[in-house]
C-alpha cells in the first residue's frame, strides 16, 4: 500500500512532462494506476471476506506513536474500490471529455491523479494522524481541481468558498483527533474504535470529529458549498463530489459508528442534520434548470441519506449503509458523467433549451434511465436493494422503541419521495422532447466517452441482481462489527413485506409529484425566502473583511514608529508583568569577569545614545555598526574566535546594506518631519532595556539542573569528529536548526529581490561588451585594458584595474580602491575557501567563509560598479541559492537511503601519504550548502539592492535629460 501510494505521488508529479508528450491520451496512461490499485484490493479480498484485515505499517514518528500504518477491512476495502474503480473510470472519461487545447491540461491530469492517490490513502489509513494528514490534503486537491478554470471568477470563489468551509471543518476535527487519540493511548483507529471510550472527554472529541465530518460530506449547515462546487469540470464533479472527496466524511462516521453510535449526541446530530440535508437538497433540486445543478443538490440530499444510515448505529443499519454507499457511488458517478457528454453534445446544461435528445442518443439515454432509476429506488437496481434495507432498519429500530427509528423512517421517506420527483425530472428534461422548442443539435464524439458511464450502469444492473449472492456477503463483515443484534440480508426480493409497500409509496408519491410539477413549481416560488446557508457564508466573510480593515486602520496607521511602539510595549508589559511574579532570583550578581568588559559595555552604551541622538544617516549607521563590533570584542575576550570572526563579518555586510539602502535618502534624518514625543520614545527604549536586563538576571539564575553545554566538548570530538564546538553544532549535532535558518536565508533573498525586481531576477545579467576570449586574454595581464575606453587600438586606451571601472563617472572612480580589490579579491576568495573546509576544526565553516566570500563581491561592486559584479560571478543568484539548499537537503536525505536518521553524518578517516590522517565527513558537504546560501544571499542583495537600483537610477537620469532637452528644444521652437 505504501509502495502504490508512492507511484500515485511520483507519477502524478510527472504529468507535465508526459502530457507534452502524449497529449489527451496520457489520460489512458494515468488510468492504469487506479485500475492496478483496484486489482490490489480485490486480491485482498479473501482475507476481507473472512472478517480480517490486511495490514502495513511503517514506523514514522515513534517518539509520539505515529506509524505509516494502513489496515483494510471491509469498509476500507469497499471504499478503496469505489476511489480506485471510478477514479480509472474517470480519467479514461477525461481523455475523451478535454481537447488538445485544454489550459493546464498536464497540470489537471496530475492534481487528479494525485487526488486519487490521496483518497486511497485516507481510507486505508490506520493511524488517525496520518489519515488526517490525507483528509486535509484533499482539501487543498479540492481546491486546486474546482479553481481549474482560473480566468473564471466563479471557479476562484467556488474554490476558496470550498476550501475555507472544509478547511473549517478539518481544524476543529483536528481539536477532536488530538483529545481522542490522547484519551486512547494511540494513535491507531481500530485500537480507538475497539476501546469505545466514554466520559466528556470522549464525547466531546468525538462531536468534534462529526464536525470535520459534516462540513467534508456537504451536510447542512455545510451544504452550500457543493452546488458553488459545480464551477468545476466534470469530471471533477463526477469523482469528487459524488464518488470521492464527499465520501470522506460519510466514510469516517461509519468507521467510528462500530464503537461510539451509543455516545451522547451522535444519533441526535446525525439523523436530525442528516434529514433536514436530505430534505432541502432534494426540495432546492426541484427549482432548478441547470442538469448539473440538478445533480448537485441531489447529492445533497442523498448525502443526507447516507449520513443518516451510517450514523444510526445497528448491524442492519450497518449493512443498509455500505449498500447505500456503493449504490450512491455508481449512479451519481454516472448520472454527472452523462451530463458532461449532454454539455459536450449540445453546449448547454440547462434543460429548458434540451429538446430530442434522447431519440438522437440511445444508449446514452438508456445508461441514464438505469442510473435515475437506481437513484429512485426502482427494482430491480441496487439502488432498490439498498432503499429497502434502509427503510427495513428504521422500520424495525421503531418498532423496537426507538423514537430515532421513527424520525429517520419518516424524514427518509419524505426525502425519498422528493428524489423520485427529482430524478424523473431530471431524466425527462435531458431526454424528452419538449412542445415548442426545436430539435437540439447534437455533435458526435465517438461512443468511447460511454465507456466509463456505461460500465457503471451495467455494474449497477449487475449488483442488483447479485444483491444477496455477491454484495451481502462482501459487505456483511463490517454489518457485523456494528453493536446489536440482526439478522437482515441483501436481496432483490424479500417478499411482500411493509419495506417493500413503503418503497411503493415513495415511488407513486415522487411519480404524482412530477406528473403535478408546474403546480409544484408555483408553490415553490409562492414561498417566502427562507434563511440561506450560502448567504451566512457570504456575510461572515464580508464581517471578517471589514473587522480586519477596522483593525488594521486602527492599529497600523501611525507608521513605523506607532508598529515598533506597539510591540515593544507588548512585551514590556507581559515580560515586567512575569517577572514581577517571579520567585527565583540569583544568590549573587557578579557585574563583570575582567575590567575589559566595562570598557567594552561603556562603549556601546555610548555608541547606542549617540545612534539615537544622530542628525545623519550615515552616522547613526556606523555607530550601531559600533554596537556590532563591541560584541565581537566581547567575543573574543570570552575565548569564542569562531563566534567573533562570524560577527565581524555580519558587521561588515550590515553595513554594506544599510549603505546601499540609505543611498537614495536624504542625508539628513527626518528633514521634513521632526521627531516628536521623543521623551515617550525614550522612555519605551528604557523600559525596553531594563526589561530585557531583568530576564537576563532571571535565567542566568534560575538554572537548577546542569547545562546540556558541558555535554557539547565531548559530542563534538566523539560523535561529529571535530575539535570546534560551534562549527559541529551548527553542522551536526543541531543541523535541523540550521537547515531551517538557511531556507529563511533563501526565502530572504526572494522577498529582497521581488521587491526590487519586477519581471523576475531571471532575465540577463548586464556584462560587458567584449568576447570570452578578449576578456581571458585581458585577465592575463596585471594590469587591464579598459574594453570600453576610446581609441583605435587597445594598446592606445587608458589602463585600467578593474574591466568595468571606466563604467563608473569619474567623481565615483577611485582608482587606489580598484587596485587594493585587484590585489585582495583572489586572496579573500581562497580564505572563504580555507575557512569553509577547516571550520569543523579551527575557527570558520560554510557560514563565515560564505560572509567572507560575500564581502570579497561586496569590494568588487563598490569598486567597479554593477558591471564589474556581474564580471565576477556571471551566475544568477537564485541558482546558486537552490544549489546551496539542494546540498544542505541532500546532505541531510541520503542518511535515510542507508537506514539513519535524517542529517546524520557518516565520516571517513584514512592516513594519507604525505598528509597524516585525515578525515572527511558528509557534514561537510552541509556545510558547502550554507556557504553558497550566504554567497547567494549576498550576491542577491547586491544585485537587488545596489545593481538593480543603479539601473533604475540610470533610467531615471536619462528620462530626466530626455525631458530637458525635449523642453529645451520646445522653449528654443
Amino acid at each position: 500500500m505504501v509502495l502504490i501510494l508512492l507511484a500515485f505521488f511520483v507519477v502524478s508529479c510527472a504529468t507535465g512532462y508526459l502530457t507534452k508528450w502524449l497529449s489527451t491520451r496520457v489520460f489512458y496512461l494515468f488510468s492504469l494506476l487506479p485500475f492496478g490499485a483496484f486489482a490490489y484490493t480485490l486480491w485482498q479480498t479473501p482475507v476481507v471476506l473472512s472478517g480480517g484485515a490486511a495490514t502495513e505499517s511503517i514506523p514514522w514518528i515513534p517518539q509520539l506513536g505515529i506509524a505509516l500504518s494502513f489496515r483494510v477491512d471491509t469498509l476500507a476495502w469497499l471504499l478503496a474500490l469505489v476511489v480506485t474503480g471510478i477514479g480509472g473510470l474517470v480519467l479514461v472519461y477525461c481523455a475523451r471529455y478535454f481537447s488538445r487545447d485544454e489550459p493546464g491540461l498536464g497540470r489537471f491530469a496530475g492534481l487528479l491523479l494525485a487526488f486519487a492517490g490521496t483518497m486511497y490513502g485516507l481510507v486505508t489509513a490506520d493511524d488517525i494522524l496520518v489519515m488526517f494528514m490525507f483528509w486535509e490534503i484533499t482539501s487543498v486537491l479540492s481546491y486546486l481541481l474546482i479553481g481549474h478554470y482560473v480566468d473564471r471568477k466563479e471557479s476562484r470563489g467556488a474554490a476558496l468558498q470550498a476550501l475555507l468551509v472544509t478547511t473549517f471543518g478539518g481544524l476543529v476535527m483536528l481539536v477532536g483527533v488530538v483529545m481522542i487519540s490522547v484519551q486512547a493511548g494511540t494513535t491507531s483507529i481500530a485500537s480507538i474504535v475497539e476501546q469505545g471510550l466514554e466520559g466528556p472527554m470522549a464525547t466531546v472529541a468525538i462531536l468534534l470529529l462529526l464536525v470535520g465530518a459534516l462540513s467534508k460530506s456537504a451536510i447542512v449547515p455545510f451544504h452550500f458549498w457543493l452546488p458553488a462546487a459545480m464551477a468545476a469540470p466534470t469530471p471533477v464533479s463526477a469523482y469528487l463530489h459524488a464518488a470521492a472527496m464527499v465520501k470522506a466524511g460519510i466514510y469516517l462516521v461509519a468507521r467510528f459508528a462500530p464503537g461510539y453510535a451509543e455516545t451522547p449526541g451522535w444519533t441526535p446530530v446525525l439523523v436530525g442534520l442528516g434529514v433536514w440535508a436530505m430534505l432541502v437538497g432534494a426540495w432546492r433540486s426541484l427549482r432548478q434548470y441547470d442538469l448539473k445543478l440538478v445533480l448537485a443538490y441531489g447529492t445533497v440530499s442523498q448525502l443526507g441519506f447516507l449520513m443518516v444510515i451510517v450514523g444510526f448505529g445497528g448491524h442492519d443499519a450497518g449493512l443498509a449503509g455500505a449498500a447505500l454507499l456503493l449504490a450512491h457511488a455508481m449512479y451519481k458517478a454516472a448520472l454527472f458523467l452523462i451530463v458532461g457528454i449532454i454539455d459536450h453534445r449540445a453546449g448547454t446544461r440547462d434543460w429548458r433549451k434540451l429538446s430530442g435528445v434522447g431519440r438522437q442518443s440511445k444508449m446514452l439515454a438508456a445508461i441514464a434511465l438505469v442510473a435515475v432509476a437506481s437513484m429512485a429506488g426502482i427494482p430491480p437496481l441496487l439502488g432498490f436493494v439498498a432503499k429497502e434495507a434502509v427503510f427495513t432498519a428504521f422500520l424495525e429500530a421503531g418498532l423496537a422503541g426507538d423514537p430515532w427509528g421513527w424520525v429517520a423512517l419518516v424524514g427518509t421517506a419524505l426525502g425519498s419521495v422528493l428524489t423520485v420527483a427529482y430524478s424523473a425530472r431530471f431524466f425527462w428534461g435531458a431526454f424528452a422532447t419538449l412542445k415548442g422548442v426545436p430539435p437540439t443539435k447534437l455533435h458526435s464524439d465517438g461512443w468511447g466517452i460511454l465507456i466509463a458511464p456505461g460500465i457503471l450502469g451495467v455494474a449497477t444492473i449487475v449488483l442488483g441482481f447479485g444483491a444477496g449472492s455477491i454484495v451481502d456477503p462482501a459487505l456483511r463483515p463490517y454489518a457485523e462489527t456494528m453493536p446489536g443484534p440482526g439478522d437482515y440480508h441483501l436481496a432483490l426480493w424479500h417478499g411482500f413485506e411493509p419495506a417493500l409497500g413503503l418503497s411503493a409509496l415513495v415511488v407513486a408519491l415522487g411519480l404524482v409529484m412530477f406528473w403535478q410539477k408546474m403546480r409544484i413549481a408555483r408553490f415553490q416560488d409562492a414561498l417566502p425566502s427562507t434563511m440561506d446557508a450560502s448567504r451566512g457564508y457570504w456575510l461572515s466573510v464580508r464581517l471578517v473583511d471589514r473587522l480586519a480593515a477596522r483593525t488594521t486602520i486602527f492599529a497600523q496607521r501611525g507608521g513605523l514608529p506607532q508598529y515598533l511602539g506597539t510591540i515593544l510595549i507588548v512585551y514590556v508589559l507581559a515580560l515586567g508583568v512575569a517577572s514581577g511574579l517571579n520567585r527565583t532570583w540569583p544568590d549573587s550578581i557578579r557585574p563583570w569577569d575582567y575590567p575589559e568588559q566595562v570598557l567594552i559595555a561603556v562603549a556601546i552604551v555610548v555608541a547606542a545614545i549617540m545612534a539615537g541622538q544622530a542628525r545623519q544617516r550615515m552616522s547613526a549607521v556606523l555607530l550601531v555598526g559600533t554596537t556590532g563590533f563591541g560584541m565581537v570584542a566581547l567575543f573574543a575576550l570570552h575565548g569564542a574566535p569562531d563566534l567573533a570572526l562570524t560577527q565581524a563579518l555580519i558587521e561588515m555586510v550590515t553595513l554594506v546594506v544599510f549603505v546601499l539602502v540609505l543611498r537614495r535618502l536624504p542625508t539628513k534624518i527626518a528633514q521634513r518631519n521632526k521627531p516628536v514625543k521623543r521623551i515617550l520614545r525614550a522612555s519605551v527604549g528604557i523600559a525596553v532595556g531594563a526589561t530585557m536586563a531583568v530576564v537576563a538576571v532571571i535565567a542566568l539564575g534560575a538554572r537548577q539542573a546542569e547545562s546540556i553545554g558541558t555535554e557539547w566538548p565531548r559530542l563534538a570530538s566523539e560523535e561529529a569528529h571535530g575539535l570546534n564546538i560551534v562549527n559541529a553544532v551548527l553542522v551536526d549535532i543541531r543541523a535541523w536548526d540550521t537547515m531551517g535558518e538557511i531556507s529563511v536565508l533563501v526565502v530572504v533573498a526572494t522577498g529582497i529581490a521581488s521587491l526590487l525586481f519586477v519581471t523576475g531576477r531571471a532575465g540577463p545579467i548586464p556584462r560587458l561588451s567584449g568576447s570570452r576570449q578578449q576578456r581571458r586574454g585581458s585577465n592575463r595581464r596585471r594590469v587591464l585594458v579598459d574594453p570600453l575606453a576610446p581609441g583605435p587600438e587597445p594598446s592606445s586606451s587608458r589602463m585600467s584595474w578593474l574591466l568595468a571601472g571606466r563604467t563608473l563617472a569619474p567623481d565615483h572612480r577611485s582608482i587606489l580602491l580598484e587596485v587594493l580589490v585587484r590585489l585582495l579579491f583572489h586572496p579573500a576568495i581562497l580564505v572563504s575557501v580555507y575557512f569553509l573546509f577547516v571550520g569543523h576544526n579551527a575557527p570558520g565553516g560554510g557560514f563565515a567563509g560564505g560572509l567572507l566570500a560575500g564581502l570579497a563581491l561586496v569590494a568588487r561592486y563598490l569598486a567597479g560598479g554593477r558591471y564589474e559584479l556581474a564580471e565576477a560571478i556571471p551566475i544568477d543568484a537564485g541558482k546558486i541559492l537552490g544549489v546551496g539548499i539542494v546540498l544542505a537537503a541532500g546532505a541531510g536525505v541520503g542518511s535515510l537511503f542507508v537506514g539513519a536518521e535524517a542529517l546524520t553524518s557518516a565520516y571517513f578517516e584514512a592516513d594519507v601519504f604525505l598528509l597524516g590522517h585525515l578525515s572527511f565527513g558528509t557534514s561537510t558537504i552541509f556545510d558547502l550548502g550554507v556557504y553558497l546560501v550566504v554567497v547567494g544571499l549576498v550576491l542577491d542583495i547586491l544585485r537587488s539592492l545596489g545593481a538593480e537600483i543603479d539601473r533604475q537610477q540610470e533610467q531615471a537620469d536619462l528620462s530626466d535629460e530626455s525631458q530637458d532637452d525635449f523642453s529645451e528644444s520646445e522653449a528654443a521652437r
